[in-house]
């Protein structure tokens, strides 16, 4: 069956995660798949390991020590993790989700979040984790690696979230941005919002009817209005969406590049990093 599947950690985002799944889950009528994931952390590498620098019998002992608190912290990583979600689900209900299923796992949190993604509709995840919340430099690492592995969209929570009433859509007339266009098109998820199309670039013909194109296919009963303008597209993307309340920014992700310094595209990490609303990711 198909779901949400809602990825949260320790950070303050995990709110955000909720409040956004809460809403996809009830505009697509599917269930909630709350997911943490506790990461296996050896105590010996976490606290160094000196015992080569202590006699034998020392060293023994040391290793014990270290053992039992490897042991320990472990069961104290799952019940943090199962207040976390138990909290998370609180919430997930209070704001109106329905069918919520908790899931506790160990491992690597790309991995299982590539693993469980077989029946997500959408994904959503954090800016950022818990050890690096307030980074407002940079966007999470698990973020990057999964928009690089993953093939299904991917809704990235801001730190507060609005209920999302305009999606505003970056659109250049890229296969990329086409993919995003054609799945606000077909989703029951955007039924009803209105919907802003930003493209940044000079006024002239081919762009006008590359918006226009746009605009017509999404045109019916929803309000569609345009924006082109001439500058760098993180910028003109940017002051768009902080001139539209209730925005939910969407485009689409870049493809897996070889050259890593690309990791999802430049435009894309600017975006996710510097706007402060949700951010939808299409593959």
């Amino acid at each position: 069956m198909q779901n949400i599947l809602a990825c949260i950690d320790a950070s303050s985002y995990a709110n955000s995660v909720c409040d956004l799944a809460a809403w996809a889950a009830g505009r697509l009528q599917i269930p909630v798949e709350l997911l943490h994931v506790v990461q296996r952390k050896e105590a010996v590498a976490a606290r160094g390991d000196l015992s080569g620098a202590i006699g034998l019998g020392a060293r023994t002992d040391l290793m014990e020590e270290l053992v039992r608190l490897e042991e320990t912290d472990a069961r104290l990583q799952v019940e943090r993790g199962r207040a976390l979600l138990k909290a998370a689900e609180a919430r997930l209900r209070a704001v109106g989700a329905g069918d919520v299923r908790p899931l506790h796992r160990h491992g690597g949190i790309v991995e299982t979040i590539l693993e469980r993604e077989a029946d997500a509709r959408v994904i959503v995840m954090g800016k950022r984790g818990a050890g690096h919340e307030f980074a407002t430099d940079h966007i999470g690492s698990k973020i990057e690696r999964v928009v690089r592995a993953s093939s299904r969209p991917i809704l990235v929570a801001s730190r507060a979230v609005d209920t999302p009433r305009t999606v505003v859509l970056a659109y250049d007339a890229s296969p990329a941005a086409e993919r995003a266009l054609g799945r606000l098109l077909d989703s029951p998820l955007f039924a009803g919002m209105s919907v802003h199309i930003v493209m940044a670039g000079s006024d002239d013909d081919p762009h006008r009817r590359a918006l226009d194109d746009a605009a017509t296919r999404l045109g019916g009963s929803r309000a569609v209005t345009m924006t082109l303008r001439k500058g760098k597209p993180e910028q003109v993307i940017a002051d768009v969406v902080a001139d539209t309340p209730g925005a939910m920014l969407m485009m689409g992700a870049y493809g897996h590049s070889p050259i890593r310094t690309l990791i999802v595209g430049s435009t894309t990490t600017a975006m996710i990093r510097t706007v402060k609303v949700p951010v939808l990711l299409v593959r």
